[in-house]
């Protein structure tokens, strides 16, 4: 029996249970994201989000089609940022141990299956977009459902809600159609070319079609029939092969920050990850080949389509929209060292230890970043609790963004310290650079100094102004 048929395990015998898997990577996401975990840290445009203010988002619906990220604006109740982080972690730890299980299909609790969980837990791309957990968290928790009633159903009704989950992921965000593709190509039984060709059509069809569909409730709702890229995006769009070519350097810079992001700006580990890789794809060829078809066929659709949008649209993609790219590695990685460790043992072990490390490092690397932080987090939490004894309006004058701990965190605007603010004090918060009135007029007495920031008052309103840097 070759290695592909014993990893084909009767569902109806138990293979596809993950409650032991998904209780252990509950305990590592929580272990990883703890120094974020009471008071996370949140970028200033997934703000609205977490006030649940529809109208600061609408403009996104235009420019990215996030017309499920939109319905979550309007739901009308706010919870705390804690709250949102935990369910965000939580259904990510879910859809890592609900994929392990449908790719390794094994009986229980394995070493093989833990490992591939934690290894797409650990993901450097999942750990950059958890920052926008608030806006995220209706697309996650359909990625995570769907990867979940793969475990319960069978192929061909996963097949089937396919399209469904396709047009709404993509709603949410544009890459996660492509973590379905990931759970529908593993999960599809009795493995043949014609069977992976007729997914993958169905796949780029479902796609194809989420896309009309956006561009159609754009047409109907704000008159165009498209996304428009918005201005700061510094789009160059290409109408010809000329043009196209021109954007290849934006394809090199799109990769080649996947490839630093990846490894933590690292150079040796991205060596590491690329043998690893091709490695891994030697070894599935070899062995699996028709196995090595269907997942480096979904890598590569997925890659194309980032290639694609990248030379037609002229704009970088951020490492955060490679998601899937890594949990197609993980699979290639953790599946090499089942085949390996059916066919030569100690070469099993060694593949085997490579990817525990990847695993080992990568938890302490994320940890380490969730702790760049939390001296932002703890300055504007000093901040609010200083001008707590005022009750009016808070005036912010400078550039908070410039500050130590702001660029320890890489806040990314200005925006980010009003909006905090207003997360903490609850009260309306004026930025000077943003309005046109005197701010200076509020000069009243100095409540406190700092090295990077003054606060004064005046009446029950507090004005923070922050050094020039």
């Amino acid at each position: 029996m070759t290695v592909a048929a014993l990893s084909q395990v009767n569902i109806a015998k138990g293979g596809l249970d993950l409650r032991a898997v998904f209780l252990l990577c509950i305990a590592a996401i929580c272990a990883m994201s703890l120094p974020n975990l009471l008071d996370p840290m949140i970028r200033y445009d997934d703000y609205p989000a977490l006030f649940a203010e529809g109208d600061l988002f609408w403009e996104k619906t235009l420019n990215e089609g996030r017309w499920v990220n939109y319905l979550w604006h309007l739901r009308g109740i706010v919870t705390p940022a804690w709250l949102n982080f935990g369910a965000y972690q939580a259904l990510w730890a879910l859809f890592a141990a609900a994929t392990a299980t449908v790719v390794m299909r094994q009986s229980g609790f394995t070493f093989l299956k833990a490992t591939l969980a934690l290894l797409i837990l650990v993901s450097p791309s999942a750990l950059l977009i958890s920052l926008w957990f608030n806006t995220l968290l209706p697309g996650l928790a359909l990625v995570a459902l769907f990867s979940l009633l793969a475990c319960k159903l069978s192929s061909r009704n996963i097949n089937l809600l396919l399209p469904i989950f396709v047009v709404l992921t993509f709603m949410a965000y544009t890459t996660y159609p492509l973590l379905l593709l990931v759970i529908c190509l593993y999960r599809h039984d009795n493995r043949s070319l014609p069977k992976l060709i007729a997914l993958l059509t169905f796949f780029t069809a479902s796609f194809i079609a989420a896309i009309l569909f956006t561009y159609s409730i754009n047409w109907s709702v704000h008159g165009v029939f498209g996304v428009p890229l918005a201005d700061w995006r510094d789009a160059t769009p290409a109408h010809n092969l000329a043009e196209m070519t021109a954007n290849f350097p934006k394809l090199v810079e799109t990769f080649s920050g996947f490839l630093s992001k990846t490894s933590f700006e690292f150079y040796p580990a991205q060596v590491i990850h690329l043998m690893m890789f091709f490695g891994s794809a030697v070894v599935q060829t070899r062995y699996e080949p028709l196995e090595a078809a269907y997942i480096y066929a979904g890598l590569f659709t997925g890659l194309s389509l980032i290639t694609l949008q990248v030379l037609k649209l002229g704009v970088t993609i951020p490492p955060r929209t490679f998601i899937f790219a890594w949990v197609f590695y993980g699979i290639a990685v953790v599946r090499a060292v089942e085949i390996l460790s059916a066919k030569h043992a100690f070469s099993g072990r060694m593949a085997g230890n490579a990817a525990l490390l990847i695993v080992g490092s990568y938890l302490l690397q994320s940890y380490t970043q969730y702790s760049q932080y939390t001296e932002w987090q703890s300055q504007t939490r000093s901040i609010a609790g200083q001008i707590s004894a005022t009750d009016g309006p808070i005036v912010v004058n400078g550039h908070p963004m410039r500050t130590a701990a702001a660029l320890r965190a890489r806040v990314q605007s200005d925006t980010a310290f009003t909006f905090r603010m207003q997360q903490l004090t609850g009260r309306d918060v004026i930025s000077c650079a943003s309005v046109s009135s005197d701010c200076s007029r509020t000069a009243g007495a100095t409540s406190s100094t700092n090295p990077s920031y003054r606060i004064t008052t005046e009446g029950g309103t507090a004005k923070i102004t922050f050094a020039a840097q």
